[in-house]
């Protein structure tokens, strides 16, 4: 970690010097203020770590600072400083929350000492804050749904790469998990008591992107009042996730390649680099490659980011999964919902695996939880399943809107031919001779499609 962010308030100057130079020489960035309000303001909108005040200052006191930290922002120590240094005020200081109480003049060993023991604890909590709130989302191998041989690939090679520190760029098309696939390596790792940190590269405009990656310093651009650290050193000791990777501004590309193969970097508006250390996980929908060729993408960050590379496939290339993920879904949503509901009725599950699922495992969610919180009975029947999985019409669009825009006929027709072939299998409950009547074919040329388009012939 970085150093940590110490706040000095004292309405006396030359303490704040004294204290700038001393803590600033012990690596620690330091932010001074003659004002308590000014500070509690202050403190609204920056990251710090420490809190060294005065007890008595014009308007709000130390003591009142304190108290207004401890209710606010109880993860940030105080360490309490004052020329009248009494037991009581001790006593009281300590009864509301203070980290330390120290009497000036002071030993400059003492306090330095005393903010030590302050930012680690500082350190500690936030650490914990991380990971808690990456607990709360993270998911384990367990939670990554299928026994398929595709998904079964993939498990492999979270087992395998989430014991080294590789960059790994896990692709796929949206909706098919990639950020769990992120955290399971994490949580896997040598890093899983570091933090998960996650950042979405198509929410953000270049120039906030940039100082939520990187961090900024105060006053380094309109509305930047306090300095902030950025998503790389949160990171410190655990994963960073750049998801939608392909989105990432051109403009922006050579910082992150540098920070990415220096593992160090400068807040927008700094000129102090900082190093930390952390692993990097990227994910995309997008054709990188593709990117590359068209300009839009710079080749070394791609090679930098694909060291291993991990590709989730789409959910109608793994059919056989899906009563798996629909039971697991059906058991979260009845327990999130108070209902009791068994299971779907044979035809329900049929068409739910026959259906080409544009949306992958997210629109598969979201359709089961809506017929969970619709449905009235123990069973859901086909009656419960919403118009679009049920019309055919509308499936067959959803499956021409799967392919891509610029794909020559012959591949297209191909693409369709195996998702009709993969329906009707999945509709004959996999017996080829009645899969091959419903398709108007053979039974020998059924055989040589599934062949040519890699096709299992059973579930």
């Amino acid at each position: 970690m970085s150093g940590a962010h110490i706040l000095v308030v004292d309405d006396e100057k030359n303490y704040l010097l004294l204290l700038e130079a001393l803590l600033s020489e012990e690596g620690y960035e330091v932010t001074t203020m003659q004002d308590a309000e000014m500070a509690y303001m202050f403190l609204k909108e920056s990251e710090v770590d420490v809190i060294i005040t005065d007890v008595k200052m014009p308007g709000m006191s130390g003591q009142e600072l304190l108290e207004r930290v401890k209710r606010e922002f109880p993860h940030i120590p105080v360490i309490i400083m004052t020329a009248y240094g009494s037991v009581d005020g001790a006593v009281e200081a300590m009864k509301c929350g203070a980290f330390d109480y120290i009497n000036k003049p002071f030993s400059n060993d003492d306090l330095i000492l005393s903010v030590k023991g302050a930012a680690e604890m500082s350190r500690a909590h936030r650490r914990n804050r991380l990971l808690q709130e990456s607990l709360e989302n993270s998911h384990s191998l367990h939670h990554i749904i299928g026994k398929g041989k595709a998904i079964s690939q993939v498990l492999e090679m979270i087992k395998k790469v989430a014991q080294a520190n590789a960059t790994v760029l896990i692709t796929g098309e949206s909706g098919t998990g990639k950020e769990l696939v992120a955290r399971a390596i994490h949580f896997t790792s040598p890093r899983k008591d570091g933090p998960f940190v996650a950042i979405n590269c198509t929410a953000l405009n270049p120039g906030i992107l940039e100082s939520e990656l990187f961090g900024h310093e105060k006053g380094s651009f309109t509305g930047a009042i306090a300095q902030k650290r950025g998503k790389f050193e949160l990171a410190h000791g655990g994963t960073l996730f750049l998801d939608e990777i392909g989105e990432f501004p051109l403009e922006l590309q050579p910082k992150l390649l540098r920070a990415i193969q220096e593992h160090s970097f400068e807040r927008v508006g700094g000129t102090k680099t900082i190093k930390c250390d952390f692993r990097i996980i990227a994910a995309t929908n997008k054709d990188l490659k593709k990117e590359v060729e068209d300009g839009r993408f710079r080749e070394d960050l791609y090679y930098r980011l694909n060291v291993v590379n991990i590709h989730l496939p789409p959910l109608r290339e793994r059919t056989e999964d899906i009563p798996l993920l629909v039971a697991h879904f059906l058991r979260k949503y009845c327990k999130e919902n108070n209902k009791e509901i068994s299971g779907f009725s044979p035809e329900a599950m049929q068409i739910l695996t026959a259906y080409p699922w544009p949306g992958n495992i997210r629109q598969l969610e979201n359709i089961i939880e809506s017929c969970v919180v619709l449905s009235q009975g123990k069973i859901i029947g086909v009656e419960d399943l919403p118009p679009e999985i049920k019309d055919e019409s509308i499936q067959f669009k959803s499956a021409i809107d799967l392919l891509p825009e610029n794909i020559n006929l012959s591949e297209a027709l191909e693409k369709i031919e195996a998702a009709l072939i993969r329906r009707a299998l999945v509709k004959s409950n996999f017996v080829q001779v009645r899969a091959a009547k419903m398709l108007g074919i053979s039974k020998s040329l059924l055989q040589y499609k599934l062949k040519k388009y890699n096709i299992s012939p059973r579930p």
